[in-house]
């Protein structure tokens, strides 16, 4: 029950104060990643399964010594609770994107195309220069599905599983994994171990909000769409989540986009109309019954433990 407490007072936290203004210490984990890689990287011609290894050494080296030095502080009397409330309040990434969506909703409110694509192109990863309404509120849709298990119940699972050390390994993987798993030829063989281990870290949680978008929208739908179209998603576990959140919005997601001016196929995911600006505020209600659904299934659990 303390441990929900304190999860459940840094999200409190996160939604009143926001992230940090001046000290951002996963803009300094950032920092750091980019040391530790430029120094195990290696030349050009390493065989590739050195570099694996040597990608490996580099996850370990910059994980390890986070997960300890937080261990060590939250076993400090009463000064253990307020380091694990700050632990995951700073894990928290929910703010920053929900404050760039609002400017991309704006500009689609007015109708104006061109200052939504600029307000969304430094959320997203593929092309944002032809983008119409649709395609924009799509990509905003898919990017509040996954950002708020990443940003949000990823954390506060493996805080309530493992402690304040279990939500910094898993936060900082996943910053790890957007780099360095990506799967381009750079990081193919570097990434190797940092997307393996965010697989794993992330595939309990994912099933969990899935089941909880399920529960909080259109139910029947979003559980037929998570069963029958997730593993046609290049990542599982991606597609769960955006299958089952589409089919609990009851609208499409998924299709082709275009990356690098290349054109990518991807499969349709959910069953319905295709996104409009409105669904973007429909998403983020979504998440907040699912966070609800979270809060009283823990605390009725916490309850019988008692």
């Amino acid at each position: 029950m303390k441990l929900l407490l304190i999860g459940l007072s840094a999200v409190l936290l996160e939604r009143l104060l926001g992230e940090p203004r001046r000290w951002r210490p996963l803009a300094g984990f950032a920092w750091l990643m980019q040391q530790v890689e430029n120094r195990c990287y290696g030349p050009a011609e390493l065989r590739p399964g050195l570099r694996t290894v040597l990608g490996g050494l580099a996850l370990v080296t910059l994980i390890l010594p986070f997960a300890l030095l937080v261990w060590l502080l939250t076993l400090i009397p009463y000064l253990g609770w307020v380091v694990a409330l700050g632990i995951v309040y700073l894990s928290l990434s929910t703010t920053p994107f929900k404050r760039q969506l609002s400017a991309v909703t704006q500009a689609l409110q007015q109708e104006d195309l061109e200052q939504a694509r600029q307000a969304l192109k430094p959320l997203v990863t593929h092309d944002t220069e032809t983008l119409d309404e649709e395609a924009i509120s799509q990509a905003a849709v898919e990017l509040v599905l996954e950002q708020c298990s990443d940003g949000l119940f990823g954390v506060l699972f493996w805080f309530l599983l493992a402690g304040a050390p279990g939500a910094v390994v898993y936060r900082l993987v996943v910053v790890l994994d957007t780099q360095w798993g990506y799967p381009s030829p750079r990081y193919r063989d570097f990434g190797w171990a940092t997307a393996r281990l965010a697989g794993l870290l992330r595939w309990v949680p994912v099933q969990l909000v899935a089941l909880s978008y399920s529960f909080a929208g259109d139910r029947e739908t979003a559980w037929r769409c998570w069963h029958r179209q997730a593993l046609s998603w290049p990542s599982p576990v991606t597609g769960t989540l955006l299958a089952a959140g589409a089919g609990a919005l009851n609208v499409q997601l998924g299709g082709p986009v275009y990356y690098y001016q290349r054109l990518i196929p991807r499969p349709v995911l959910g069953d319905g109309v295709l996104p409009r600006h409105q669904d973007i505020e429909r998403t983020l209600k979504l998440i907040d019954r699912a966070l609800l659904i979270w809060v009283v299934t823990l605390a009725l659990m916490g309850w019988l433990l008692i």
